[in-house]
């Protein structure tokens, strides 16, 4: 492995081999923002030793102590040198490139990811790095798979974006879904995935902060088999659970790109959010508005000048109780050409943020371990197999429920 400038304050990081695969580091970017502090406890939890990165010194040294009392999952405190800690700023993008190397794993939570996320890609590609993060913003998403996919496939690594949350759920419930149909030799020509919540969710500084830029922002769907721009919130769809109908407006997502690779017979796949529940056809006439107003000359510029002191970006988020009140619920369908429903698929498990903590968790277990199969951009499914990503799933709770 080659050896880059580490500019840390704790303790060399230790290499090991796992059953004849030589393991690198894990890095996590972020790690004293919201989602990243909560990733970085449910690590040390499963047993890892990140480095810790972010551009706040204290603040990691901070974290560092934090997590020495944090139990593993059997309940036991680990004996453990205190982690590494390393400065890297994603403006500085030569301080990012210095925390990896060849066969490290790179997870990253800073965003907004428009505007503060290449730092990591480019970073995670030039150095050999395996490159998982947390954004759900379409336009980040859709440059990860078109621009930077085939770089890290030329490079021989694997880019797995927008993997907690948003959109993994889909993934796996489409994956599901597409698998049952064709389990009954039925051909699956559209797939709908929804995005849900049930119960109260109180989000974060840095979910709002990527939300006020994805307004101003093309989205995209897959339309007669092939990925076309399309305006967020111009569709609305509503799903059948529980005895209740689940409604929610389109946006662009993971599964634009991952699913035809399962399935290269469909020719259309919507994904919804379903946050604004009983007010999805309010929320859909207000995206339109602002699809329009976005098309204003200088309109994106003045609304991200804007946004930054309307929305500061990291500030906190929901505490451990105010999590526990929400859980993740995703719904799948797969029709025939005529219309005809051929699988309907839902999934649920724990809330938005402990749930992308735990995904991040697990794909870097992965990751480091050598289990992905595939270089590129890349999902769940495609990236470590249908059977392996019902698994990994289920061990963190996300998992198939019927009606």
């Amino acid at each position: 492995m080659k050896a880059s400038p580490l500019p840390a304050t704790g303790n060399t990081a230790v290499f090991g081999d796992h059953n004849g695969y030589m393991a690198g580091r894990v890095v996590l970017l972020g790690a004293t923002g919201y989602t990243g502090r909560l990733t970085a406890h449910r690590m040390v939890a499963e047993g890892l030793e990140p480095l810790l990165a972010g551009r706040n010194e204290t603040a990691l040294q901070e974290l560092q102590e934090e997590l020495a009392g944090v139990k593993t999952t059997s309940g036991r405190r680990k004996k453990r040198s205190p982690l590494d800690v390393a400065v890297a700023d994603v403006t500085d993008p030569s301080s990012v490139a210095a925390l990896v190397n060849e066969g490290d794993v790179l997870v990253t939570t800073v965003g907004p990811f428009a505007k503060l996320g290449a730092a990591a890609v480019d970073a995670a590609i030039s150095q050999g790095a395996n490159y998982i993060d947390s954004t759900g913003e379409p336009s980040f998403i859709r440059s990860i798979f078109d621009v930077w996919g085939p770089k890290a496939e030329a490079a021989g690594v694997g880019l797995l974006t927008a993997f907690g949350y948003d959109y993994v759920p889909g993934n796996l419930a489409g994956a599901i879904a597409l698998d049952r149909a064709e389990s009954i030799g039925a051909t699956a020509s559209r797939l709908d995935v929804l995005y849900a919540v049930r119960g109260p969710l109180k989000t974060s500084g840095g979910t709002a902060a990527s939300a006020a830029g994805m307004v101003v922002e093309r989205g995209m769907a897959y339309r007669g088999g092939r990925l076309v721009e399309e305006r967020p919130g111009v569709r609305t769809w509503a799903a059948r659970h529980d005895d209740r109908s689940w409604q929610g407006l389109s946006i662009g997502a993971t599964e634009h790109w991952t699913m035809p690779r399962l399935n290269p017979d469909l020719l259309d796949i919507s994904v919804y959010l379903g946050w604004a529940a009983g007010r999805t056809e309010q929320a859909a006439k207000a995206a339109a508005v602002a699809d329009a107003v976005g098309r204003l000359p200088g309109a994106k510029q003045a609304w991200n000048f804007m946004s930054r002191y309307v929305v500061p970006g990291s500030s906190g988020g929901p505490d451990a109780t105010e999590r526990s009140k929400a859980r993740t619920l995703v719904i799948a369908e797969t029709r025939s050409r005529r219309g005809e429903v051929l699988s309907h698929v839902v999934v649920e498990g724990p809330s938005p943020y402990d749930l992308t903590a735990d995904l991040l968790t697990w794909a870097a277990q992965q990751c480091r371990d050598g289990a992905l199969k595939n270089t590129g951009a890349l999902g769940i499914a495609d990236g470590f197999g249908l059977e392996a990503a019902i698994a990994g799933c289920d061990s963190v709770g996300l998992r198939e429920v019927t009606d």
